[in-house]
């Protein structure tokens, strides 16, 4: 297993890459392929949403003095959040449905990027049901450039199976088609790169993630992976084995830091979920050490950004208000009306013109108010617009 750091080099053979043409990617996938075949943070005050400006008006008006946390033009969504609104049927509502007019939608609450959760919408909306094809990709960026919204990733596609098979690899390389079509910088997935606690599963799931990420490189994509509480809790790596002959202890390093370690800075990603994060501060803050002690260790989401600096590119700002009753410490909510510290947060993680915020609320779709997730896209969009050093 090779370990790798932020100060590491990058072999000849990638740097050479560096200079590969994004169009002559295939070509060289398949050669690169085939050698691979807890304490919550108390303190924000809630933004309460403000009326949506019209076309042309600045989008940070009446939001105070001071400068924006988050550049106008780094405010982006995840379209998980307005899933029922992508997949609704057109010729049974006036509310928007469909790519395309959630798009416009959301480019007129001032959103500047989008993040997909795949490629499908309802049958009926233009284009058809399934936009998973390089024709499908040239339609939905004709809509992106239509409305000055930008692509910045995907939860899609990543090979469960390790090694390589030969269908794994051509559909990866499909997606890196379609991400390359849509102007993406970056491709991911939604889950953990392993669910496991141990530390051989994770050397596993490394491995897989620096081969498939030398290839989404040398298609000019930084792909990333998503990740939730369960990846920041400790990695069980020593002590006693229990009857399968699994360590039971912990060096206390967490699983995700582990991760950070063994993959390569240059060709692997990650996006933090920032609420699932702090689910891990509450949840994740002792550990049984290797000799039987307990020891106490609190999660500082921020802390690791900072330390792994330009391996975030991506966040899914997402927040909560406390329900300590949940299990998770927190209930989600539109972003800027509950108490996860977010002024806090991005003024400590910085580089405001790398970092790429994603608003997430995954309970925002209701069956009883079917406008309620892109009404909630507008709050979040002025929640993020009101943050300001």
């Amino acid at each position: 297993m090779t370990v790798y750091n932020d100060a590491s080099g990058t072999d000849g053979a990638l740097r050479r890459s560096l200079g590969i043409d994004r169009r002559r990617f295939l070509s060289t996938c398949t050669a690169v392929g085939a050698a691979a075949i807890a304490a919550p943070v108390f303190g924000a005050s809630p933004a309460f949403a403000q009326p949506a400006p019209g076309p042309g008006h600045d989008h940070d008006h009446g939001h105070g003095h001071g400068q924006a946390l988050v550049p106008a033009h780094k405010r982006g969504i995840i379209l998980y959040t307005v899933r029922d609104a992508t997949g609704r049927d057109p010729l049974s509502t006036t509310l928007p449905s469909g790519f395309r007019a959630v798009f416009k939608e959301l480019a007129r609450y001032g959103y500047k990027q989008v993040e997909f959760a795949g490629y499908g919408q309802h049958a009926n909306a233009p284009g058809g049901n399934n936009l998973e094809s390089v024709e499908g990709a040239k339609l939905l960026r004709s809509w992106l450039d239509d409305y000055g919204l930008r692509a910045q990733g995907n939860h899609g596609f990543i090979p469960g199976s390790w090694p390589l098979s030969p269908s794994d690899l051509d559909q990866f390389k499909r997606h890196l088609e379609i991400a390359n079509i849509l102007g993406m910088d970056h491709m991911g997935t939604g889950g953990d790169p392993t669910g496991s606690a141990y530390r051989a599963d994770w050397d596993v799931a490394a491995d897989k993630w620096n081969a498939l990420g030398q290839i989404a490189h040398r298609a000019g994509i930084k792909l990333y992976t998503h990740n939730h509480d369960a990846a920041y809790g400790f990695l069980l790596d020593g002590g006693p084995l229990d009857a399968q002959g699994r360590p039971t202890r912990s060096s206390g390093i967490r699983k995700l830091e582990y991760f950070l370690k063994v993959t390569d800075p240059k060709t692997v990603w990650l996006e933090m979920d920032v609420y699932w994060a702090h689910v891990a501060q509450y949840k994740f803050h002792s550990y049984t050490a290797l000799d039987g002690s307990q020891r106490e260790n609190i999660f500082d989401p921020a802390a690791v950004v900072r330390r792994h600096n330009k391996r975030y590119p991506l966040f899914h700002a997402k927040d909560g208000i406390i329900n300590t009753a949940s299990g998770d410490g927190y209930d989600m909510v539109p972003f800027g009306t509950g108490v996860i510290d977010y002024r806090t947060f991005f003024s400590r993680v910085g580089q405001s013109n790398y970092r790429n915020p994603m608003v997430e609320q995954d309970t925002a779709p209701s069956s009883t108010d079917l406008a309620q997730s892109l009404k909630q896209a507008r709050i979040s969009y002025e929640g993020m617009a009101a943050l300001r050093k």
